[in-house]
């Protein structure tokens, strides 16, 4: 038998994290992250795990992120109960992240069913809840980088700092096939070369397969210091602060929340800033602050001692609702950080709602955000915006910034790719746009490594491993998610279609108005009445000179 990899998650998309390796012992999991992203991208969550959970005998988990362990309480609700291996901060943070997503699924599911109750349909159902967010944390176990692991027979798995979030790890494995084995590189996410807390990533070299996130590929941040990203966000933060309204920043809950407050604390006791007030408007980010406090023996670069991080007089780090909805009350000279850092769910979008329509206020991205989230709608140059069913005009001062970024930008992944080197069988870019995939992809190839090397998967696609080479390739006859949707989720169009029309219906006369409809009505009975079914990826079997690059 031959070891098979499976991706089922995070290949075509920077989200759902999800790898599968069988081999003649057995079968397990690297990573079981949650799809985020549109509409089309979410509902993967929904559909059937596209493998018997019970058939797994461990999982390996690089990070706490949700989107790389979003969906571990899934398979628990399914009935698998193995042991998932983690660094220990990893497994201090998930703590608290997989009971708040959980919280998250069960109320999203309350407020569904009272919508369906109107229409009177059948209930919705959570994707999980807490209960099984807390079955899934019974089946812990940690180890230490750089030290060698058995988790089940045939495999050995040693875990090394990716330097992304606290405890975040490129995980490196062995797997026996027949009298050979077969050495694989997971990267996890790789963080950038300055981080204020933790050094750059690290790891061996030497593989017969290297699995690489690809996120930031062909993107390059300037080059910066960890004293020049202070003082650009010094600019920003007095910029706004003249405007004279808040400053709103969307922050994940995780790390971004922790060197922004690192960050400002600095910039405060310098004297350098001076705003009225800074909030931490996050149940989740005050929780994770806790671990990071919990953890500061790990830190490099943290200038505040560990009496002084995360405590500044002016901080609030808000946890109640009525804490929450009190910031609304203040009009100016605040920060506001909240999560989510897409604004695609949680506390942040009442803060958003309250002030994107001041002309003075200043909203501040500081990373990525997904096609399909509100905060890559704001950033996009959108003049109104869908909040809690409501459209929001945007009159706020919209500003981003680059050098939060928790990933390794393009030359950053490359290094990273170098230093790994060599690779004796293939290369597999996952975790990013195909776009940024095949920049990535380019970039490899002109360094002089073989173009058949360096493979670009889709959802669900398998291969066959040997440590010679890849041996066979396939992808299921029927996709979970046609591809065009991935990218271009009809939804999405719909909201932008509806925006646009209510927008051009407003600004016209009654005249006007007519005209508008009376064209749109023609249109649509041109198409008739039965829409063009959705195209169809064409199955791939597996024969070996086929490629999915092409």
């Amino acid at each position: 038998m031959t070891v098979t990899l499976h991706f089922h998650g995070a290949a075509g998309t920077v989200t759902g994290s999800c790898y599968r390796v069988v081999h003649e012992q057995g079968q397990f999991l690297v990573d079981c992250g949650l799809f985020q992203g549109n509409k089309s991208v979410r509902d993967l969550n929904l559909k059937p795990t596209p493998f018997d959970p019970k058939a797994i005998d461990f999982l390996l988990l690089t990070h706490a992120h949700i989107d790389h362990a979003g969906l571990l309480p899934k398979l628990y609700r399914e009935g698998w109960r193995g042991p998932m291996w983690m660094t220990e901060p990893t497994a201090g943070l998930l703590e608290y992240l997989l009971p708040d997503s959980a919280g998250i699924q069960e109320s999203e599911a309350e407020r569904e069913t009272k919508k369906r109750g109107r229409r009177g349909d059948e209930p919705a159902k959570p994707l999980y809840t807490m209960e099984d967010a807390e079955e899934a944390l019974q089946h812990r176990q940690t180890c230490k980088y750089g030290e060698w692991i058995e988790p089940g027979p045939g495999v050995r798995a040693r875990y090394w700092n990716a330097g992304h979030i606290i405890g975040s790890a490129s995980i490196e494995v062995e797997v026996k096939d027949g009298d050979k084995t077969i050495r694989l590189m997971f990267s996890g996410d790789i963080g950038p070369d300055e981080k204020v807390f933790y050094n750059e990533p690290e790891g061996p070299s030497g593989f017969d397969y290297i699995l690489s996130e690809s996120t930031y590929g062909g993107r390059e941040r300037e080059d910066y210091t960890l004293v020049q990203r202070r003082e650009a966000l010094k600019e920003e933060i007095n910029a706004a602060m003249a405007r004279g309204g808040n400053l709103v920043i969307p922050a994940f809950a995780v790390e971004r929340s922790q060197e922004l407050l690192h960050d400002i604390g600095v910039l405060i006791k310098s004297g350098e800033i001076d705003p009225r007030l800074v909030f931490l408007d996050s149940p989740l980010a005050s929780k994770v602050t806790g671990v990071y406090r919990k953890y500061a023996k790990m830190f490099d670069d943290v200038e505040l001692g560990a009496d002084e991080l995360f405590n500044d007089p002016r901080f609030r780090i808000i946890e109640s609702v009525d804490e929450s909805k009190a910031i609304n009350s203040i009009r100016g000279g605040a920060i506001i950080m909240s999560a989510s850092g897409m604004a695609d769910a949680g506390r942040i979008k009442h803060h958003l709602r309250n002030n994107l329509i001041r002309a003075n206020a200043t909203v501040l991205f500081v990373g990525y955000q997904a096609p399909g989230t509100l905060g890559h709608v704001i950033l996009s140059g959108a003049k109104e915006a869908r909040i809690h069913s409501t459209l929001v005009p945007i009159r706020a001062t919209i500003r981003s910034m680059g050098n939060y970024s928790a990933h390794a930008d393009h030359s950053e992944l490359m290094d990273w790719i170098r230093e790994r080197l060599p690779v004796h069988g293939a290369i597999f870019l996952t975790h990013g746009e195909d776009e940024e995939r095949a920049a990535l992809r380019a970039a490899l190839m002109a360094t002089g490594v073989s173009g058949d090397q360096v493979v670009l998967p889709q959802l669900d696609d398998y291969f066959e491993l040997s440590a010679a080479g890849v041996t066979g390739k396939a992808r299921p006859a029927t996709p979970r998610i046609d591809p065009l949707q991935v990218h271009s989720d009809w939804h999405n169009a719909f909201s932008d279609f509806s925006i646009r029309l209510s927008q051009r219906l407003q600004a016209g006369s009654d005249a006007e108005k007519l005209a508008v409809m009376r064209a749109l009505q023609k249109e649509l009975d041109a198409l008739g009445a039965a829409p063009t079914p959705p195209p169809v990826a064409t199955p791939i079997t597996p024969v070996e000179s086929q490629s999915f690059d092409e």
